[in-house]
């Protein structure tokens, strides 16, 4: 692995903690597909999923009193049922394939969640917000916004919201990863890469949680949804080469 290689994993990992710092979110959204240009799309999925389980794992630690233990353990049921359909693309698509895909998925809930995307609250959404993320997960590394929607919808407080949020996304990273596993996706060199993702993941998420409190929401959202649409076509760019 070249230090060149390591700075960008740096580089990539510290911009998507510091976006997930600001608003609860957007980890996988930024990070998997800008680094699809710098490795596969199968090994940018898998690094993602276990960089995000690490920063997810530490804000649910953090805070555990705000978590609302029973939608975890809802939304993760639901998420496992969902998981086999996302391993079975990430196992079939080709590179150019999943890049492409990667890219849509992005586009997509970034115009839905500019629109402000909400499901209507009730346990059937909630279970197939779950089922959904869960599918996206293994297959694009990013089960975020339907967990949003879905959690939006519930009217919990931002608090509950975070803490809630982070929660589930650690337990599905979790299993997301042993199905990876089990599947032979969980390499030496995705770990490696993963490894030098770690100290940008802890530099953005401590100058994103210190910029938090003093940025205004409504322009940062309009940034968050700048770097998405520039990422996703940076994937889409990165598809036609391969």
């Amino acid at each position: 692995m070249t230090t060149t290689l390591i700075a960008e994993v740096a580089l990539v990992t510290a911009l998507a903690s510091f976006a997930q710092a600001l608003s609860g979110f957007g980890f996988a959204l930024v990070a998997v597909p800008l680094l699809t240009l710098i490795t596969t799309p199968q090994n940018a999925v898998v690094v993602v999923t276990a960089l995000g389980a690490v920063l997810a794992l530490a804000v649910w630690v953090h805070q555990r009193e705000h978590v609302g233990v029973r939608t975890v353990g809802l939304v993760s049921a639901a998420g496992l049922v969902g998981m086999p359909l996302g391993l079975l693309a990430v196992t079939v698509l080709g590179a150019r394939s999943l890049s492409v895909l990667i890219a849509c998925v992005v586009l997509v809930f970034a115009v839905l969640i500019g629109r402000g995307l909400t499901f209507r609250r009730g346990t059937g959404p909630t279970v197939a917000a779950g089922a959904v993320s869960g599918a996206l997960l293994t297959a694009t590394g990013m089960n975020g916004p339907p967990l949003v929607a879905a959690f939006q919808a519930m009217g919990l407080t931002p608090r509950e919201f975070r803490a809630t949020l982070q929660a589930t996304f650690c337990v599905q990273d979790a299993l997301a990863l042993a199905g990876f596993l089990a599947v032979g996706r969980l390499t030496g060199d995705s770990l490696l890469l993963a490894g030098a993702g770690l100290p940008g993941l802890l530099v953005g998420w401590w100058l994103g949680d210190r910029v938090f409190t003093r940025t205004d929401p409504a322009r940062f959202k309009k940034i968050v949804l700048g770097v998405l649409i520039a990422s996703a076509g940076a994937a889409l760019y990165q598809a036609t080469l391969t």
